[in-house]
């Protein structure tokens, strides 16, 4: 796939991210794609739903294995604006995703590539590939935005 087909799936990731603003939650979106085709979308929900798990990713393969009528999309690509935290990613491990593209790195709980680079444990029964960057500069952006708002209102 080439890089403009990435970024066009990242551009749907980051719509979604902008969609978490309007609950005030930290703007994270997800897609995950088939065959050139969305099968699941989410933005980070855990403020709105009182749920620890309603991260993008989680709720993008929640619908994907909805659409799939399978918990496994061995098949799948999943496009996150944020490099992922551990919950997320044992969950894609879980899903037996193919390939995980994130924009921006997540310093203090990303474990994809800032600490730890988890999908590469021996441990795990399933490899995922990963690809980091994707339209990076808008999604940090968006992020640093909206930390900035935050910032501002709490002084």
């Amino acid at each position: 796939m080439s890089l403009p087909e990435h970024e066009k799936w990242m551009q749907v990731a980051l719509q979604q991210a902008k969609k978490a603003l309007q609950y005030d939650e930290v703007p994270v979106g997800a897609v995950i794609v088939l065959n050139n085709e969305i099968i699941g979308t989410g933005f980070n929900q855990v403020i709105r739903l009182s749920d620890p798990t309603a991260h993008a990713e989680i709720i993008a393969l929640r619908q994907a294995g909805m659409a799939k009528h399978n918990y496994r999309l061995p098949e799948c690509d999943i496009y996150v604006t944020l490099e992922s935290c551990m919950m997320c990613l044992g969950a894609m491990v879980h899903a037996r995703l193919r390939c995980v593209y994130f924009a921006t790195t997540e310093p203090k709980a990303g474990v994809i590539c800032s600490q730890a680079h988890l999908h590469q444990s021996n441990f795990l029964n399933h490899r995922l590939d990963v690809q980091g960057g994707v339209l990076m500069k808008e999604a940090s952006q968006l992020l640093k935005d909206f930390f900035k708002k935050k910032r501002s209102i709490n002084c």
